[in-house]
């Protein structure tokens, strides 16, 4: 059964993947100084993933572009949207082999790697992270006036209820 955190990164993840639904590739390079383009974003949250969990966790990083564009504190850039998203859906795919592993025993370890995380900890930083910037996809979106833009939680009570740790 996936763990309780893992259902609500997920949820997140489709939550963020609602906000982007729509954008057009050219779009996807605007920036709006000081905040990063779109296709950065995508890239930084795939970054993120594949940090965590591919990298620190599994010793492997399939997608090392992630690394030149899209890394925290790097450069400022703007990476194409569709490219990026690519990148995102091979990391998550590969992420969620690691993800669907996690039990409560896990949860409570440590990532390894610096900083020092509790493996738990870790998701739930990437899970507010999707929420940090799903916010900042929509206002970008306000930005261009892009008509249909999602403008609030979708359906949490079918898809990621709560349930806690017990099933």
């Amino acid at each position: 059964m996936t763990h309780p955190l893992v259902e609500q990164l997920r949820f997140a993840r489709s939550e963020w993947r609602r906000g982007l639904r729509g954008v057009p590739e050219v779009d996807g390079f605007r920036r709006f100084e000081p905040m990063n383009s779109i296709g950065w974003i995508v890239g930084h949250m795939a970054w993120h993933e594949q940090r965590y969990w591919l990298t620190r966790l599994a010793g492997r990083t399939p997608e090392p572009i992630l690394n030149e564009v899209a890394a925290n504190g790097g450069p400022a850039t703007t990476p194409s949207l569709a490219t990026m998203l690519a990148a995102w859906k091979r990391v998550t795919a590969a992420a969620d082999v690691e993800l669907d592993a996690f039990d409560e025993p896990a949860m409570l370890g440590r990532l390894p790697g610096s900083p020092p995380r509790q493996v738990g900890t870790a998701i739930l930083r990437v899970t507010y992270h999707y929420w940090f910037h799903t916010g900042e996809i929509l206002a970008i979106r306000q930005l261009l006036d892009h008509p249909n833009r999602p403008e609030y939680v979708g359906d949490i009570d079918r898809r990621a209820p709560y349930r806690g740790t017990t099933g």
